[in-house]
């Protein structure tokens, strides 16, 4: 019960948002922070509501769906749903899903560095595959150096290939069972969001954040948070923050593989 009021109050702040938006003629990226992700995250759980919503429309089915809700509460429940432990267990094996794909993704980067046509870009990239394999956080500053590969030939969004945009996919919890224009299309859009996400928040300031909020954050960019000291969350959002606020829309693609390379080795990551 307590789940479904939750849920609620959500549905009803979310309408609150869009009704503003549409009487202010207020774009989605002209919002506040916490209006960006209350929608951003109502609409995923929606989503899922809607799902079990269209299962249980034959006769009887509502029995199954709720047979179906206590066998799978992960797949098919929104967190509202969810209790405490088991909130930390399905975050727990969500990240470990996403995980799986992270040496294919660090593969392929270390694959086109022959196709990238600066010597001195090849050795950024060479020296950035090093660092992580032997299990050293990257700097920023060897991140964003090679922000050019990002925006065109070879990884510019435009030219990653299925199998990449694939396993992408899959690090950021996307379904990756779509065709290749679509991938494309839904990994720019979700890229897109974060980023608008992290302007609003650079503006707010993470200080602003409450603890949940923060963790949330850090989990949405690809960190385990759920077994981080908060400091340390927010030690790493802020790092996050300044490569994402130095990046133009072209470069998105570098944004989107951050997912990886930022959180891979981050302190008490690697469970």
């Amino acid at each position: 019960m307590k789940g479904l009021q939750m849920l609620w109050a959500d549905a009803k702040k979310a309408r609150r948002i869009k009704a503003n938006m549409w009487n202010h003629n207020v774009k989605f990226h002209q919002l506040s922070y916490r209006e960006m992700e209350h929608l951003r995250q109502f609409r995923r759980d929606i989503t899922k509501c809607f799902f079990l919503g269209i299962v249980s429309i034959p006769p009887f089915a509502n029995y199954l769906v709720f047979l179906l809700m206590y066998l799978f509460p992960r797949q098919l429940l929104v967190k509202h749903f969810w209790t405490p432990k088991q909130q930390t267990d399905f975050l727990d094996i969500y990240h470990a899903l996403r995980k799986q794909s992270h040496p294919e993704i660090l593969c392929y980067l270390e694959k086109i560095i022959p196709l990238i046509s600066d010597v001195g870009l090849q050795w950024h990239m060479t020296e950035l595959c090093t660092k992580i394999q032997r299990g050293t956080h990257p700097a920023i500053h060897d991140i964003l150096a090679l922000r050019e590969c990002f925006s065109n030939h070879p990884l510019g969004m435009n030219q990653l290939p299925a199998f990449q945009m694939k396993a992408l996919s899959r690090a950021m919890l996307l379904t990756p069972y779509l065709p290749s224009l679509l991938l494309r299309h839904r990994l720019k859009a979700h890229t897109t969001v974060i980023h608008q996400l992290d302007k609003a928040l650079a503006k707010l300031g993470i200080a602003q954040l409450t603890a949940q909020e923060v963790k949330s954050a850090c989990y949405l960019r690809g960190l385990n948070s759920t077994h981080i000291a908060e400091e340390r969350c927010r030690t790493w959002l802020g790092e996050w923050l300044q490569i994402s606020c130095s990046l133009k829309e072209a470069e998105l693609s570098l944004l989107l593989h951050n997912v990886v390379l930022l959180s891979t080795n981050y302190i008490g990551t690697r469970r």
